[in-house]
């Protein structure tokens, strides 16, 4: 028993923790901003003031994680987020692919805990900086409230991924807070004061059947009158969680001072719905739900952005801008909401999408006047409109794996970050990026430290696609469809489908491509056709005169007609797809964008895959086979589909699939990289939203790495990931190394993006 005489005051117990980085904020960028950088052997200090890791992501508010694939209601194929966001969506799916938002924690914490070279601290809030002379910051101190310390943080590198801007707001770093004018930027969607400057925060809710009936009394501080709420009607006893994004407010208040009331206006709102639901007699389906989980704190959306020496803006969305100092994309439609919230009479969203993914620079990811300080999350320097596409959380973990990367260089130059920006220095970042994984568009991996490219390749077998054959499915031409294909240069093959008609009719068959290689936004008309159909059976010989200039993704589109059914089917391979005009409200896709004339925004058409277990390829055939999966692919500098699929893909036919990486003289290997396809056009939604399976289809369980004399150097079963990277015991001593796959499964043959070989 301890018993301490009484003093004037005292202290709370303090503790000194010092590192290469201090990373503030816990949420999404924050965390993969930490292992990124960790894993490349500097100390690393994550600070989270919340009991848990994820932000917005974690079962705190439940929101699932979503970025440039936006539902897979976009043109934006094959751009889910890689390297370590890709692995914790790839591990959730695995772990919890019905969308537990309590395993999401565990997937996230145990990533964290796994390495190292991070110091952890959670319930741990930012409280105060302490800047040197120069105006760089020398330490933060943090308070944790579960044990009552003090914590004294030293580093030569910060980054706020805070979200609200903790850190930079302490050091005094340049922000803005609102909607920046239609002049100031050029961007003509900026909203009008009618519309609002912020978005707000959102609160969810959970209900479950008990499988008897429950009463439910609402709290004294429920919201009374439901309809003062303009979309009460849109309330329903099925939706729950993230389903219900627009139940939103606080645009109108300061969305950081004044979150606790905004908090407690949004309970007043969830517990006025819940009473509605329960008591209003509109739902007796309701009868036997109770009120599982309510959001104790709410998902907040915006609040401070800080200024970089870049600000990235609504023209470097629509536009796909480029910049050479590109470390990081975007593909989130430009998304912005009434400041009213679920108050307001206006829709619950404006939603605006680009024709594709575009760059984000390096340039917005620091301080322009805390030279030490990074950002990461939705705080970096973008502009109000832009920021409604960058401020979600697939985008923002992907801009703090970059943060993380620019770190471990900054101190391996020991430099700033502004620094980074000169062209070698700036080429160094983003080969760094690629090799872990993280794709940049346009940018290619040059290692040359990769073994792979001193090497002659073969393969047992390589594909050769001279026909997606039928089965016994037949759909409907309701919506449109698309074949999308790899071609080369040149002329294309005739192709074969066949249309089974109820009646004499005649298809509209267009074959399109897209205006900017690496698009994948149809736009470009290149042939029509109007094929007469009997009844019954037909078999349509297609034929394009078009010869292409470079190889790229064609479309082969059938236009809708509910008279015609196509036959589909059940082989699927890498980089290969089909498309639909179908709609998607969830993210305001109609089939078509029409957007105002005056808003900078483009028009054109919504082609998007289907979900599986659906989305099967068209049954076609090729009168020569397209031939762009070869073993050189793994080599080419790029691990997903771009303008071509870039994987080796094996023949179906191939029983034991095999590649081979030889060199005239023995080579010393003490790393393996290998790169598999799990889908990068599958999202992943982390919660709520369930999965039809939890490996990607497409991904290779089963491989055995053998050296020159035949022994097995690696082996692994059961693989999932995209990325696996094999550290070797001891060094490798060879002049080959063969690499056996299994096919995925009999209607997917096995593909390989990517295979890095290196001496450490």
């Amino acid at each position: 028993m301890m018993i301490e005489e009484r003093k004037k005051s005292r202290s709370f117990q303090q503790k000194i923790i010092a590192s290469d980085l201090v990373v503030v904020g816990g949420g999404l960028a924050g965390t993969c901003c930490a292992i990124t950088a960790a894993r490349e052997g500097i100390k690393v200090t994550l600070v989270q003031d919340r009991p848990v890791l994820g932000g917005n992501a974690s079962s705190e508010v439940r929101l699932w994680v979503l970025g440039a694939t936006s539902h897979m209601g976009n043109n934006n194929r094959w751009s889910r987020e890689g390297g370590v966001i890709d692995e914790i969506l790839v591990e959730n799916l695995y772990r919890n692919p019905e969308g537990n938002a309590v395993i999401f924690d565990t997937v996230v914490l145990d990533k964290v805990v796994s390495e190292p070279n991070i110091t952890l601290l959670l319930n741990t809030a930012a409280i105060e900086v302490e800047k040197n002379p120069d105006d760089t910051i020398a330490s933060v101190k943090a308070f944790c409230s579960q044990n009552s310390v003090e914590y004294v943080l030293k580093a030569p590198l910060f980054c706020d991924a805070s979200g609200d801007g903790v850190l930079g707001f302490l050091s005094g770093a340049a922000f803005r807070m609102g909607a920046e004018s239609r002049d100031e930027l050029g961007e003509k969607f900026a909203p009008s004061k009618d519309y609002g400057e912020l978005l707000g925060h959102s609160l969810y809710f959970y209900s479950k059947d008990t499988g008897k009936p429950v009463n439910f009394v609402p709290p004294s501080y429920a919201l009374k009158d439901i309809t003062a709420i303009p979309r009460y009607r849109k309330f329903n006893s099925k939706e729950y969680g993230c389903n219900l994004w627009w139940i939103e407010y606080g645009g109108r208040l300061d969305t950081v001072h004044e979150t606790e009331a905004i908090k407690w206006e949004l309970w007043r709102v969830v517990y006025g719905v819940w009473n509605h639901i329960k008591n209003s007699g509109e739902f007796p389906e309701a009868r036997n739900l109770t009120l599982e989980w309510v959001g104790t704190i709410p998902g907040k959306r915006e609040s401070r952005r800080f200024e970089g020496d870049y600000m990235l803006r609504q023209q470097d969305i629509v536009e796909q801008r480029e910049h050479s100092d590109a470390v990081a994309y975007g593909g989130w439609s430009i998304d912005l909401h009434p400041a009213d919230g679920v108050f307001s009479e206006k829709p619950g969203c404006n939603q605006w999408h680009g024709k594709g993914i575009y760059h984000i620079p390096y340039r917005s990811f620091y301080s322009k006047n805390v030279p030490n300080l990074f950002f990461a999350g939705r705080i970096i320097s973008v502009s109000h409109v832009a920021f409604g596409s960058a401020r979600v959380m697939g985008t923002s973990a992907y801009g703090g794996q970059s943060v993380g990367m620019a770190a471990v260089l900054c101190r391996e130059l020991n430099v700033l970050p502004s620094a980074l920006g000169e062209t070698q220095r700036m080429k160094a970042l983003q080969q760094r990026l690629i090799r872990s994984g993280q794709y940049i568009p346009g940018f290619v991996l040059d290692d040359k430290k990769n073994l792979v490219h001193q090497a002659s390749l073969s393969a047992s077998s390589e594909l050769r696609l001279n026909e997606l054959p039928e089965d016994s499915l037949l759909k409907t031409l309701d919506p449109a469809v698309a074949q999308m294909l790899p071609a080369t240069k040149g002329e294309l093959p005739i192709f074969t489908v066949h249309a089974q008609a109820t009646t004499v009719t005649a298809m509209q068959v267009e074959l399109r491509t897209c205006g900017k290689i690496g698009s994948f936004t149809p736009d470009v008309l290149l042939e029509q056709k109007t094929i007469d159909l009997v009844e019954g059976r037909n078999c349509v010989k297609l034929a394009f005169k078009t010869k292409l200039p470079s190889a790229q993704y064609v479309f082969i589109v059938f236009r809708k007609n509910p008279a015609i059914k196509l036959h589909f089917s059940p082989k699927r391979i890498t980089g290969v797809l089909s498309v639909f005009n179908h709609i998607n409200e969830a993210v305001s896709n109609y089939g078509k964008q029409t957007p105002p004339d005056d808003i900078g925004i483009d028009a054109f058409e919504f082609w998007c895959p289907q979900r599986r277990p659906q989305g099967e390829n068209l049954a076609i055939k090729m009168s020569t086979p397209l031939e762009d999966f070869g073993v050189e692919n793994i080599r080419n500098g790029v691990a997903r589909p771009t303008d071509r699929p870039n994987a080796w893909v094996a023949s179906s036919s191939d029983p034991k699939p095999a590649l081979q990486i030889s060199w005239t003289e023995p080579k010393t290997i003490r790393t393996i990289v290998l790169k598999f396809d799990t889908d990068f056009d599958h999202p992943m939604e982390s919660v709520l939203m369930g999965h039809p399976e939890n490996v990607m289809p497409f991904c290779v369980r089963n491989y055995v790495l053998r050296d020159d004399q035949g022994n097995v150097v690696y082996q692994k079963t059961g693989n999932y990931q995209t990325m696996n990277t094999i550290r070797l015991h001891e060094p490798l001593q060879t002049k080959r190394l063969t690499l056996e796959v299994e096919h995925p499964s009999e209607r997917v043959p096995a593909a390989v993006f990517e295979v890095l070989c290196y001496e450490n």
